[in-house]
Parts: C-alpha cells; sequence; structure tokens
C-alpha cells in the first residue's frame, strides 16, 4: 500500500487487518521516498507486492493547494509514476489508484458523471492537484492499453474520519471545522469564522466506506475507465458548520470570511456505476462527524499539527 499512515491508507489497513491478511507489506517514509524511481523500483525487485493500492500523495485544503502548488504537482506525479512504473516491471497482479473529485473541470453538469473529464476549465484553487491526478488516470489508462497490466482507478469525494488532517493551514474543510470549533469550546470563544460564503455545495465520504469500496474495486472492477465513489448526497459549506458546530459547540457563532475563496461552486458525484457495480455507503454524515470528533478528542494532543502529506509505504 502506498501511503499506509495517511488517512486513507490507516483505514485501508484496519480494513484489511479485519480479514487477517497475511504479508501486508509496508515502508515508512524514511526507509522509502516514493519520489525516488530507483529506490522504488529496488523495492518492487525485493519485495514483488501481488496487489498495491496507490493512496500515496501530497493533500491539503485551499489554502494548502493555493500556496504550495509545485509541491503538490511535483510530489504526487513523481509518486504515481514511480510506483506504477514499477508495478509494471516487477509483475503486480492489480493496482488500484486513487484520485479525488477535484480532477472534474469546474462548470462541468452536476452531479459529475466519469465522462466530464477533461472538458472544461479546472478550479484554479487545486488545478495543480488536480492536474497531478489526471496524470496518474491516464497513467494507468496508458499502462492498460500499452502493456496489458490490470491498473484500475477510483475517484473519491471528499473524505474524512479518524486519523485525518487537523492542521488549520493544510487540512480539509470538515477537519478544518472540527478543530476550529473544539479549540473555540475550549477557550470559550464566541464565534467561529468560516472561509468564504458558506453557499458552495460539497459532498463527503467517511473514510472507512472508502476503504470498504476500494477492497470491493479491488476483487470486482476490471475497466479502464475510472469510477467515482461517494454518497451521491450533499450539503452546503453553511449546513457543514452547523452540523459540526451543533456537535461540538452549540453555543458559537458562525461567522463568514466572504473575503476567502469559495473554491468549487458544487462537487457532487454521479455515483451509479458504483452502485450498479454492487457497492454503497454505509456510514451518514452526522454518524461519521460524531465519531471522528469523538477520535479527535481522544488524540487531540497528538494529532495537532500533523503535516498534510501521506506517508510512504506499500502493500
Amino acid at each position: 500500500m502506498a501511503g499506509h499512515r495517511g488517512l486513507v491508507g490507516t483505514a485501508l489497513m484496519r480494513r484489511l487487518q479485519v480479514e487477517e491478511h497475511e504479508n501486508l507489506l509496508t515502508a515508512r517514509r524514511a526507509e522509502l521516498d516514493l519520489r525516488d524511481q530507483a529506490a522504488v523500483n529496488r523495492w518492487f525487485e525485493n519485495n514483488r507486492p501481488e496487489y498495491v493500492f496507490l493512496v500515496a500523495g501530497t493533500v491539503g485544503g485551499i489554502m494548502a493547494n493555493s500556496t504550495r502548488p509545485a509541491e503538490f504537482i511535483y510530489d504526487n506525479l513523481m509518486i504515481h509514476g514511480t510506483v506504477v512504473h514499477a508495478a509494471h516491471l516487477y509483475g503486480t497482479k492489480k493496482l488500484l489508484y486513487l484520485g479525488s473529485s477535484c480532477i472534474y473541470p469546474r462548470e462541468c453538469s452536476q452531479p459529475m458523471t466519469e465522462n466530464e473529464l477533461l472538458t472544461g476549465p479546472l478550479e484554479p484553487t487545486n488545478e495543480a492537484y488536480a492536474i497531478a491526478k489526471i496524470a496518474g488516470i491516464k497513467l494507468c489508462q496508458a499502462y492498460r492499453r500499452q502493456y496489458g497490466n490490470d491498473f484500475i482507478s477510483a475517484m473519491p469525494t471528499n473524505l474524512y474520519g479518524p486519523g485525518d488532517n487537523f492542521d488549520l493551514e493544510s487540512s480539509h474543510v470538515l477537519p478544518a471545522l472540527l478543530r476550529k470549533f473544539h479549540s473555540a469550546r475550549l477557550d470559550g470563544d464566541k464565534q467561529v469564522t468560516i472561509w468564504g460564503s458558506g453557499s458552495p455545495m460539497r459532498e463527503f465520504l467517511h473514510v472507512d466506506d472508502l476503504a470498504e469500496a476500494s477492497v470491493f474495486l479491488m476483487r470486482e472492477y476490471d475497466d479502464e475507465q475510472h469510477i467515482n465513489v461517494g454518497t451521491g448526497r450533499e450539503v452546503t459549506i453553511r449546513e457543514l458548520a452547523e452540523t459540526v458546530r451543533d456537535i461540538v459547540a452549540p453555543d458559537v457563532e458562525l461567522v463568514f470570511d466572504r473575503t476567502k475563496p469559495d473554491g468549487m461552486p458544487r462537487k457532487l458525484l454521479d455515483v451509479s456505476r458504483i452502485h450498479e457495480a454492487g457497492w454503497h455507503h454505509k456510514i451518514e454524515l452526522r454518524e461519521g462527524i460524531e465519531s471522528t470528533y469523538a477520535w479527535l478528542c481522544e488524540n487531540f494532543d497528538s494529532v495537532v499539527g500533523e503535516p498534510a502529506v501521506a506517508k510512504a509505504g506499500v502493500t
């Protein structure tokens, strides 16, 4: 598993360990830099993984994407390239690459079908990351077409859950809201400031549901076209903030900073293809937020300030 210590990677490890899989191969970032082709080749040659979950990458919210675009495009292009190429060279039976719903154009039709890819300009605030993710899809398709490798791609919607990044300068919206309202609760603050107008609409998927979907797709899916993974349900950022507020600090007032960007006005995935294949999400949003907040409370001192990079490892 590439990225076994990140948000998705830890959920996948929990899921795979339930089935008591033997030989779950991992390597810490200090042991293996996934941007180094020679190092990745050596690791694959020595370990010969049969199945690879490629979930590693540099990730973050609007601020991180806007201020660190070079890191986002370089790190992700290199990680995708090295792992896919090594999987081809050393006989991996199947590889699942996970992208992001930000691959779709800013103004595309909603809900977003897989066919919307490359039909228009991207959202400027996450363009570098989106381009790298699109390249990952095309990389898997190219190796399938030229060499016959069984490499597949899935595009999850916005993720959250235990093990998320709660750093306010690099996190995504939901963990950032949990952190802000938790801090307000501890400090007795009466207001929490939310970026933007609150009007954009977003879809959220619990990371444990994505882990289930990933195992399902590794077993059941075999197609060149990438496949969307989500709930098919959406809320406004205002509604999301109100839900987090009600769970964490009910007396706090919301203040929206309209000088900050909203990002894409709407991002809802069309998940009809994965539903037709037989997979559906199980964890509803409020339940997932409540359990994630409970995890944050138990681990607050250890997770605050964690970097927004999925640590390297391969299974």
